[in-house]
């Protein structure tokens, strides 16, 4: 009978996925849901022949450097490979898999919610019933918002969530402007009705509302830099559902300081779990929407990428080419 592949999995997962690796596979399983620590990765990469971490595991050139000849295959949980050196991996015949496009639609959900969030002050709202705050019936001029409806929504990153969120946006009255690495297709443009911005600076300029979109890469490590951010105008916001790493958080923070932004929500930090204790500040002082990394929480979605990982290692293990292998190149 041939031996089933080692398979070590760095977080809880969903139990049918959990279930379903233990019937094909060798699964080391992560009962706890705590992250692995150091020595527990290095464990990990010496003895498995699959590893499946997660955006939470750094597994870097250091790391691998300590990988056995048994390490043939990391099958990421999550869609996003910058937890990974994927080029040091390909050097040592490591092959990289990830889940794409099982989060496009549930991203782009809390995308739009974030978007209606800052400028309809929903989380103030919120609160103000179960805080027993002071509220004394409608009023004509009580918390007052901005209407979205009629604005101009940049996105940055046009590629699936980007434009599954401009046609969310779309039905909500939104103009769709976007900046991206590459151009859409003429008839996708259409499609959403949206304007191409070759200068990112020229877009961020005009628009009302931007919305990030984009995968974290060296190319976009600080792409809304303090000196773009400065571009904006002063009654704009700023959403945030792909990486912390793309926002200069501390501008970002100074600027809303200094009511030089009319707020911004944000979904992802720059150094998770830990939040800049400014932005937390500012979300108790109403400026900025917090939500801790939700975009992609759904049991439809974690189920998805589960059953994307399996087909992946069951794939790679049957000798051939796995679906979702991510290559340097492609990043």
């Amino acid at each position: 009978m041939k031996k089933r592949p080692l398979v070590v999995v760095t977080r809880r997962l969903p139990d049918v996925i959990e279930t379903r690796m233990r019937e094909l596979f060798d699964a080391r399983l992560n009962h706890d849901d705590a992250p692995l620590s150091q020595e527990a990765l290095v464990a990990a990469v010496r003895e498995a022949d699959v590893l499946v971490p997660t955006v939470t595991d750094r597994i870097d050139a250091a790391l691998l450097g300590q990988a056995s000849e048994n390490l043939r295959l990391i099958a990421n949980f999550g869609n996003g490979v910058d937890n990974i050196d994927v080029q040091t991996a390909m050097n040592r015949g490591i092959t990289v898999t990830n889940t794409p496009g099982v989060l496009t639609e549930d991203t782009a959900d809390m995308t739009m919610g974030l978007i209606l969030a800052g400028p309809r002050r929903l989380a103030e709202g919120a609160r103000v019933v179960p805080d027993d705050l002071e509220w004394h019936g409608w009023s004509p001029t009580w918390m007052l918002g901005r209407r979205i409806w009629g604005k101009r929504l940049g996105i940055v990153g046009m590629g699936r969530i980007g434009q599954a969120v401009a046609r969310r946006a779309r039905a909500f009255g939104l103009s769709i402007h976007y900046h991206n690495r590459k151009r859409l297709p003429a008839t996708v443009e259409d499609q959403l009705e949206a304007t191409y911005w070759e200068s990112l600076d020229q877009m961020l300029a005009r628009m009302d509302i931007i919305s990030v979109n984009c995968p974290h890469t060296p190319a976009t490590y600080h792409l809304l830099s303090a000196r773009r951010l400065k571009l904006l105008k002063r009654d704009a916001y700023v959403v945030n559902t792909a990486r912390g790493e793309v926002v200069d958080e501390m501008a970002l923070a100074r600027m809303l300081e200094a009511n030089e932004l009319a707020g911004a929500a944000l979904d992802v930090f720059e150094n998770e779990p830990a939040v800049n204790p400014k932005l937390v500040k500012l979300a108790r002082q109403n400026k900025v929407v917090l939500l801790p990394h939700l975009g992609s929480a759904t049991i439809e979605g974690r189920v998805d990428m589960g059953e994307k990982v399996i087909v992946n290692i069951k794939t790679f293990i049957d000798g051939h080419r796995p679906p979702d292998r991510v290559l340097p190149a492609m990043l």
